[in-house]
Parts: structure tokens; sequence; C-alpha cells
């Protein structure tokens, strides 16, 4: 068993963390609200730092699961950070989605301190991290990814190293490349279906068997025909993601038309109000334009 700290407690990091009690872990959580991290140790056990570098303390390896590159930095850098109490040899592992452009940076401060940096971002919602079966997409050397397998085997489903530091944000990238397709090929196909008067659940019952199915079809497709989002992934999380994806395109020199093109239909639903609706609700915006 290790002595572990965990920043950041949303949704995914405070299951995460969570599952690394229950297995037996040594668990120090950070949170900016202190009260969640109070609450979290009351119900799991543990104890809190008030700041990243007071959980840190101690810690052989420290996982982030925060939301975006400011945040990220906050909890690593400056006198409160966690690298400022964090030794040679030990290892920072990062679950937030991030930019490749802050992964290098943090990877060359951490190397620069003899502090091995592992990005790992993960795939599988809210309901992954809760039930323990994330995909994590991970970067970083060989050494330092073996020693936190086995700590982030306590919440993943499979766990992959994909290369240097950098590979799992990319893969993290392909990855929401994929669901905003699927999902607006699954919203039209829906809207399709409701427009033809079909009944949409008797219809994926087949093709969900077939080439077309997918995660998305099966967990989503009631939900979207019931027009219920107040759960799962927001919108403003994924249009922060597809917003790093498009970025990273035109730094690379790749081609990501229908990528840029959902982004736009996700900014409608934002303008819609529904800024915090699950990705899947894109079949709303078809609905509003079917009632022009």
């Amino acid at each position: 068993m290790a002595r572990v700290a965990f920043l950041g407690l949303g949704v995914m990091g405070g299951p995460m963390a969570a599952h690394l009690a229950r297995a037996g872990h040594d668990v120090t959580v950070f949170n900016r609200t202190t009260a969640k991290a109070e609450n979290w140790v009351a119900v799991h056990g543990g104890q809190f730092g008030v700041t990243p570098k007071v959980a840190a303390q101690g810690a052989e390896i420290v996982f982030a699961c925060v939301g975006n590159d400011d945040d990220l930095r906050s909890v690593c850098l400056g006198d409160d950070g966690a690298f400022a109490s964090m030794p040679k040899g030990t290892i920072f592992v990062d679950h937030t989605t991030v930019s490749s452009r802050v992964t290098r940076e943090l990877h060359d401060l951490a190397q620069a301190q003899e502090i091995g940096f592992v990005d790992a971002p993960v795939s599988g919602g809210q309901a992954g991290a809760e039930n323990g079966v994330l995909s994590i997409m991970c970067g970083g050397a060989q050494g330092d990814f073996d020693r936190a397998r086995t700590v982030m085997a306590a919440y993943a489903r499979v766990c992959k190293r994909m290369g240097e530091s950098g590979a799992g944000q990319m893969a993290k990238m392909m990855n929401q490349i994929c669901i905003a397709g699927l999902l607006q090929g699954l919203a039209e196909a829906l809207h399709f279906g409701e427009k033809a008067g079909m009944d949409g659940r008797a219809v994926v019952e087949v093709i969900s068997q077939g080439a077309a199915g997918s995660w998305q079809m099966v967990n989503r497709h009631g939900s979207m025909l019931d027009g219920a989002f107040n759960h799962g992934f927001a919108v403003d999380w994924m249009r922060k993601d597809l917003g790093i994806c498009l970025k990273t395109a035109d730094q690379i020199g790749a081609a990501l038309p229908m990528t840029a093109l959902v982004d736009q239909f996700y900014k409608d639903v934002q303008n819609m109000g529904g800024g915090r609706w699950d990705t899947s609700a894109l079949i709303e915006r078809l609905r509003k334009l079917g009632e022009g």
C-alpha cells in the first residue's frame, strides 16, 4: 500500500480518491473548498491538507484531477503548490484533461526537481469514476508509469502507457474527437426517427447490436429521447476539451472539420442555456431547429 495525496474532489476526483482509500492506501486529500475535503475525510477516512503543499508532504505519489490548465498550475506551483513539498523520487500524476503545452511545462519543471510526472487523463465519466472502471491514457517515463499504475488500478478498467510525456493528453484528444462525432450522429439519427414517427428505443435495441453500436448509443439514447440532460459530462467541459483539440490540430497540421463543426453546435447549446447539460444534449439543438 502507498501513501498518496489526491488534489481535487469534484465529481471525478472524489470517487477516485475514495477507491484509493478503499483499496487500503493512506490518502491525504486537498480541495479548494476545504469543507468538501473535511466531508470526504469524514466519510472515507484519511486526512486532508489545507494547501496542495501540505497534502503532498510525505506522499509517494500525488494525484490531481482539477478543472483546466490554470487550476493545474495552481495546485502544482508556487509556495503552496505540491511541487514545493515533493522530494526527488516521488511521482505526480495528472488526471486532468489539459493542453499539451501545460503538460510539457509541468513535466519539465518536475524533471528539474527529479520528480516523475505522468499525464494520465481519463475516460468513462462520473459513472466510470464512481464504479472504478475508468480508461486511463498515460504519458511519461516507463518506470514512473509502472509505479503509478499499481495504485491507479484501484479505479481503472484499463490503464495503458501511450508514450512519452504528453502522449496521454494526445490520446484523450483523440477520445474527445471520437465522442463529438458519435454524439452528433446519434442525435441526428434519433431526431430523424422522431420526425419519421419511429420508436427510437425499439430501433436502438436492434441497431446497437450491429455496426452502428457504441457506448454512447447504449447509455445515452434513453435520456436523449426523454430530453433529460441534468447528468453526465457537461457541455461547458466538452467545449474546453474540443478547444484544446482544435488548437493542437492547428499546431501539428491536422484537419478536424467535423470536430470544429460540432464544437460550434455545442456553442449553440450553451446559448440555449445548456452549458451544464450532458454532452448528449446535441439533440435539443436539432429539436429547436426543427421547430423553426
